[in-house]
């Protein structure tokens, strides 16, 4: 059988995307090209279990892989060691102070890396507008003034959608990550998507979702509310205060 097209979105367009189900095997999940990046089109995306994953010079590729890699916010696993060292720590976290500089970090290029960043210009514009209108968010590690680690993504409902996260110090990563779902599992957000894992996420304690389980519960959760103070942290808490 001769493959479908794959649908082709207008830029400027009403923020509408094929069902998530119809997304192609091969690439897995790959499910519409174009479009653009504006925060209606974004938010509905996420809504629907989609996002966009590009590279420079190429139209925006819209995708809802099959599985998908999710944590359960009380279910990431921190080694006895990571756990130790986290509880000896001075690092501390903050949310939502350095949004655009944990977008920056992570795109820089990682050791043994080839190509550039998919997390292009156009990308830390598109969700830096989220972060300003309180949809997306940062978590950051510091080491006093330095920054050493981080993640971000975007919030819909009770449903946290990891983008991406960077270390610049051991563990720095992992801190973010754990500090985080923590934080998540409190706020009364069961989920952090992580869209296509890894073994570092699968180490953490990732698993992977099939696609209809996965989109039944984002249905369920994009229009749940989490607790009233979700990413309402006054200052600085220290990494070691937190009960791994």
């Amino acid at each position: 059988m001769k493959p479908l097209p794959i649908p082709w979105i207008e830029p400027g367009s009403a923020p509408v995307f094929p069902p998530a189900t119809q997304a192609l095997h091969d690439p897995n999940g790959l499910l519409a090209l174009g479009g653009d990046l504006t925060s209606t089109r974004l938010l509905e995306a996420y809504r629907h279990g989609i996002f966009p994953w590009y590279g420079r010079d190429e139209p925006i590729l819209w995708w809802s892989p099959d599985p998908r890699c999710v944590f359960a916010t009380d279910g990431v696993h921190v080694s006895h060691r990571l756990r130790r060292d986290l509880h000896r720590s001075t690092w501390s976290i903050t949310i939502d102070r350095a949004f655009v500089e944990v977008m920056r970090a992570c795109a820089a290029p990682r050791a043994g890396q080839s190509g550039g960043t998919w997390i292009i210009d156009e990308m830390v514009d598109a969700y830096g507008a989220l972060h300003r209108q309180g949809h997306a968010h940062s978590i950051e590690v510091w080491d006093g003034a330095r920054l050493v680690g981080g993640l971000y993504g975007v919030a819909v409902g009770r449903l946290f959608c990891g983008e991406s996260m960077f270390s610049a110090a051991a563990g720095g990563s992992k801190a973010a990550l754990a500090c985080l779902a923590h934080l998540l599992h409190g706020w009364n957000m069961p989920l952090l998507d992580a869209q296509v894992g890894n073994p570092h996420l699968y180490r953490m304690g990732a698993h992977d979702m099939p696609r209809a389980a996965f989109l039944a519960q984002v249905t369920r959760l994009v229009t749940a509310r989490p607790a009233a103070d979700a990413f309402r942290v006054d200052g600085a808490l220290p990494v070691g205060s937190f009960a791994f």
